[in-house]
């Protein structure tokens, strides 16, 4: 086995929904250790991916009009996107419909059964399908799901179940000898006391209400359930399966970390390790359970219509910055909290103000004072010893909050030192010291120790906003991987900044205007869903028209809204506001007949007076198609 491996996973996202902000963590978190850990040396095998299975899944591709195969292509194409704009290094993406999975999956479910761990029995309670999870009446917290709060069906089923108590008493024995098993200590102290201490009942593994999800191949009329299926994928993705291995799956196993969040830590940490046991298979050496980003106060959810996408702050503010909030913010226990409020005023004080500034000043006194290039030059003057004493104690903390995963303590050990190297400036004034031809050797030596810091800064920085270390490195020229100080010299690039700060003013402006224009959106087309029927004289008093799009432009305070300028035949151009920014670029507009609702009544959006709406389909959850009548004469009337 290779010593200096280190394997580490995901969870794997459910594939029913775009994941949001804070399913966007777990693999910026991960993904973080991941480059930290090559940085250290380790060969490092990143996985994550999607499940796909489940009677969720059937249902919503049923009410698509697609088969669920075709709808869980599409979910996880979206889920690699999001986790691509993270600008994450998995190594690996699997996906439960994977054929090689899937027969890993029905051989490790033969095996259990053939061995006693398993066996048929049937199962009444209460379920809750966006969860998968079946619970007993007095699990239910006020008669709903214990764990999202939903609405719960009684259901009563035949079903294969697994003999957790068979391990109790062994995963106990584990968990006790390895106190490192489960992080927190807070996570591990909840199983303990929650789910193990009162005794375990088995597990229902399979379900025969639904048929999306890998057959039972010995009882077709049963599917697996999520429990063996989904969480099998970290061994599966490697290469097990009980009747032969991969080369692979022998060098990699057990993994070292799975980073999941702190709502399926039960799974993690208790079906799991039993389903591995069983199997007769190392357990994982470690479980990290980490906390929740909450909006504000609140967990996030459609429902609530909070949500925020990862993807799109990215494209808003960058990809580093949302790397940079989620990391800093979201502790190593308590639940971190995001606003478009805090997540500006982060940006602008800690990446634009503390090390953008520190940069852009650096590099450009080099360039003004040295012609780019400073040589080190010792000199022991007391902010000197202190700056040096200061870069030992930040990567001796940055180091350790690091090796323990305290994600948020190891950003703030980095923009400590960060600080002090602005705090260092102030002290020695290179602009003063410039104008004192004596002082020039100091000036030198300044600029030299602060070029030393901002490259032991990139190193620091490199797993945590990773585009933004390789461009610091790129201006001083130098990418050295070393966090010790050395000696020697810098031609440094041209000064440009990293991080340009945000108008927090006119930015939340925009973002409001385009969450009203959603909200109202949303609301049109619930009014449209809830009418049953109309009358002919209801319909007769829409007014439909045929317009030719003569101008079309973005609306500066909308990314999402565009301005056209209509000829709707009555010889005066009509103004009309649009939310289609994200699927049409004026040009493939202009000159395009559309169909308009003309007697619509005016409303304001962004600045935009808006006299009427263009008609659109939605032709699936992320596209939208804008209706043609290319050929059709402007103000011709629609019947």
């Amino acid at each position: 086995m290779n010593k200096n491996k280190f394997y580490i996973t995901t969870a794997i996202a459910y594939a029913s929904s775009k994941p949001h902000i804070g399913n966007a963590y777990d693999i910026v978190l991960a993904d973080m250790i991941a480059r930290y850990k090559r940085l250290q040396g380790y060969d490092v095998f990143f996985m994550t991916g999607s499940d796909e299975h489940g009677q969720k899944i059937e249902e919503k591709a049923k009410e698509a009009g697609i088969t669920p195969k075709e709808y869980v292509d599409k979910a996880a194409a979206q889920i690699k996107a999001v986790w691509d704009s993270m600008n994450t290094t998995y190594d690996k993406f699997i996906r439960t419909t994977d054929a090689d999975h899937e027969a890993a999956v029905s051989a490790i479910f033969k095996k259990l059964y053939e061995q006693g761990d398993i066996y048929k029995s049937e199962y009444e309670g209460k379920y809750c399908v966006p969860c998968e999870s079946f619970f007993t009446p007095s699990q239910l917290v006020d008669g709903k799901c214990p764990d999202c709060g939903r609405e719960v069906s009684d259901a009563r089923e035949e079903a294969y179940f697994l003999k957790l108590g068979k391990y109790q008493d062994r995963l106990m024995k584990h968990i006790e000898e390895h106190p490192e098993f489960i992080q927190p200590e807070s996570r591990k102290n909840e199983m303990i006391n929650n789910f193990l201490k009162p005794g375990l009942t088995d597990l229902c593994v399979s379900r025969s209400s639904f048929k999306w999800g890998v057959p039972v191949d010995f009882d077709d009329r049963h599917v697996i359930y999520v429990w063996i299926d989904a969480l099998s994928n970290y061994a599966t993705g490697i290469g097990y399966n009980p009747n032969g291995s991969t080369e692979q799956f022998e060098a990699l196993w057990p993994a070292d970390l799975h980073v999941i969040g702190k709502d399926i830590v039960r799974f993690h940490t208790i079906y799991w390790p039993i389903i591995l046991m069983a199997l007769g298979l190392p357990l994982p050496k470690q479980v990290l359970g980490h906390p929740w980003v909450l909006v504000g106060e609140d967990k996030m959810s459609k429902s609530r219509g909070n949500t925020i996408y990862a993807d799109e702050l990215a494209a808003k503010f960058g990809t580093d910055a949302v790397r940079y909030y989620l990391l800093s913010e979201v502790s190593f226990v308590n639940d971190g909290s995001i606003t478009y409020e805090s997540f500006i005023n982060k940006f602008n004080s800690d990446l634009a103000n503390t090390y953008g500034n520190l940069v852009n000043r650096t590099v450009a006194m080099t360039n003004k004072y040295f012609g780019g290039t400073v040589s080190y030059k010792k000199f022991e003057n007391e902010c000197d010893t202190d700056l040096l004493s200061t870069v030992k104690a930040c990567v001796a903390d940055y180091e350790k909050a690091m090796n323990a995963y305290h994600n948020a303590d190891a950003c703030a050990a980095v923009l400590e030192l960060a600080k002090r190297c602005n705090k260092y400036i102030d002290e020695t004034m290179p602009w003063a010291l410039a104008k004192d031809e004596t002082k020039k050797d100091y000036l030198e030596a300044v600029l030299f120790n602060l070029l030393e810091c901002i490259r032991i800064l990139s190193v620091l920085l490199a797993p945590i906003i990773p585009e933004a270390a390789e461009k610091i490195t790129a201006q001083i020229g130098n990418d050295a991987k070393s966090t010790e100080f050395t000696e020697g010299s810098y031609t440094v690039g041209e000064a440009s900044p990293l991080f340009a700060r945000i108008d927090a003013e006119k930015v939340l402006a925009e973002i409001a205007a385009e969450e009203e224009a959603k909200k109202a959106a949303k609301e049109a087309a619930e009014n449209v869903a809830t009418i049953a029927e109309i009358s002919i004289d209801d319909f007769c008093k829409v007014e439909l028209k045929a317009a030719k799009i003569l101008e079309c432009e973005p609306v500066k305070k909308a990314k999402k809204l565009l301005k056209l300028t209509l000829d709707d035949g009555s010889g005066k151009p009509r103004t009309v506001a649009s939310g289609i920014a994200k699927y049409y670029t004026p040009e493939q507009l202009i000159g395009k007949t559309v169909i308009l609702v003309s007697n619509l009544k005016p409303a304001t959006l962004c600045g935009v007076e808006s006299c009427g709406m263009i008609l659109a389909a939605e032709a699936g959850e992320e596209d939208v198609k804008v209706v043609f009548l290319d050929g059709v004469p402007a103000g011709s009337k629609i019947r």
